[in-house]
C-alpha cells in the first residue's frame, strides 16, 4: 500500500481502496513473478483445443478483489463495467454520455482450471503512463493503445489488456492500475429511464438484432457467426469480441452513432467502403488482442444524423460481414 499512495494520484483516491486490497494484492506478487517468458500472467496455460471446457467463474471473488459488482452474462462470463462517468467529454462538438462511448469495462472467464481477463480502459492522457506501469507490475498484458474516436475533447485512449491466472489476484491487479486514473469503483447512479426520442424498434428491425436502451444510448450487440479462440480459449461475445452499435438521441428522430465493426481482414475495405457511402466517418482501424483467431481488426465509426439512414447505413456494412 505505500507505494501505491506515494504515486502522484488523489491521496483520498487512493485510501478508498480499503483493507480489500491489502487482502487481495498478497498474492499478486508471487503472481507476477512467475509470469511465462510469452508476457502473460501466471496460471495454468491450456493446450489448444481446450477452449471447449469451461470453469466457474468466481464474481463474488472478483468483485470483491476488484471493488466493484458486475453481473454474470451468457456462456458464464463475469462483466464488470468500469464507465468514465467522472468525465465530460465532446466528439465533433456533441457531449457524449459514458455508455455511448467511454465503457471501460472487464471480463472474466473461468477455462479448465483457471481465469482469463480482458477488457480496455478509457483513459485521459495524463493517465496513460501510470496505469499502464501498473497493470504490467502486477502481470497483466497490454494488448492494445490506440484512440477509438478523433476530435475528442479531453482526448481519450483505451488501453486493452489480457492475463490469465486465479480470478481474484488478476481482479485485485487490475484494481491497482485502475485506481491511477480516476475510474470510479463506487456504486454507480442509476441510469437514465427515461424515453428516447428514436424509433429504437425500427432501428433493431433495420439492423435485424434487437438492442437495450439504457443511461440515455440504445446499444445493439451483433456476434460473428464463427468461433473466435486465444490460445485454446474461445472468446465469447459477451468479453467483447462482438461488433457493437450505440446511438445516443441528438434531437427528435436524430442520433450520434458509435461503436465498432470486429472484422477479418478480408472484410475491412468492403465495410469501410459501405460505411463512407452512407455519410458515416471510420475514426479507427486496429487490433484489441495480440493472438486471437481468426485474427479480428476493430474499425470504430461516428456521424451525427438521422437515426433511421444511420442504421440503414450501419446495416450495409453489416451485411458485408460473417456476421450471426
Amino acid at each position: 500500500m505505500k507505494k501505491l499512495l506515494d504515486d502522484p494520484i488523489d491521496r483520498k483516491h487512493a485510501l478508498t481502496l480499503g483493507a480489500g486490497l491489502a487482502v487481495t494484492l498478497a498474492g499478486v506478487g508471487a503472481f507476477t513473478t512467475a509470469a511465462h517468458a510469452e508476457g502473460m500472467p501466471a496460471g495454468p496455460r491450456r493446450d489448444a483445443g481446450a477452449g471447449d471446457t469451461d470453469g466457474d467463474t468466481d464474481g463474488d471473488a472478483i468483485a470483491r478483489a476488484l471493488g466493484k459488482k458486475g453481473q454474470m452474462m451468457p456462456g458464464g462470463v463475469y462483466r464488470v463495467g468500469l464507465p468514465r462517468t467522472d468525465l465530460r467529454v465532446t466528439v465533433r462538438g456533441v457531449p457524449v454520455k459514458a455508455g455511448f462511448a467511454l465503457g471501460s469495462y472487464a471480463t472474466f472467464k473461468g477455462m479448465g482450471g483457471t481465469t482469463m481477463v480482458m477488457g480496455d480502459l478509457a483513459l485521459l492522457d495524463s493517465e496513460v503512463d501510470a496505469v499502464m506501469a501498473r497493470l504490467l507490475q502486477h502481470g497483466l498484458t497490454i494488448t492494445g493503445l490506440h484512440n477509438h474516436l478523433n476530435e475528442m475533447s479531453p482526448h481519450v485512449l483505451y488501453l486493452h489488456y489480457t492475463g490469465q491466472g486465479d480470478a481474484a489476484r488478476l481482479a485485485a491487479a487490475l484494481r491497482v492500475g485502475i485506481a491511477a486514473s480516476g475510474t470510479p469503483l463506487g456504486v454507480a447512479p442509476p441510469p437514465s429511464t427515461a424515453p428516447l426520442s428514436i424509433d429504437t424498434a425500427r432501428i433493431a428491425a433495420i439492423l435485424g438484432h434487437a438492442g437495450k436502451a439504457t443511461g440515455g444510448v440504445f446499444s445493439v450487440s451483433v456476434a460473428r457467426a464463427e468461433t473466435i479462440r486465444e490460445q485454446g480459449m474461445e472468446l465469447l461475445p459477451a468479453m467483447g469480441v462482438t461488433t457493437a452499435f450505440n446511438f445516443q438521441p441528438t434531437g427528435p428522430g436524430r442520433a450520434a452513432i458509435t461503436g465498432d465493426f470486429a472484422l477479418v481482414a478480408a472484410e475491412v475495405n468492403p465495410v469501410m467502403r459501405a460505411l463512407r457511402a452512407n455519410g458515416i466517418a471510420v475514426h479507427a482501424i486496429h487490433n484489441h488482442a495480440l493472438a486471437d483467431d481468426p485474427r479480428l481488426f476493430y474499425m470504430h465509426f461516428f456521424a451525427a444524423d438521422d437515426a433511421i439512414h444511420l442504421a440503414h447505413g450501419l446495416r450495409a456494412a453489416l451485411d458485408k460481414t460473417n456476421h450471426s
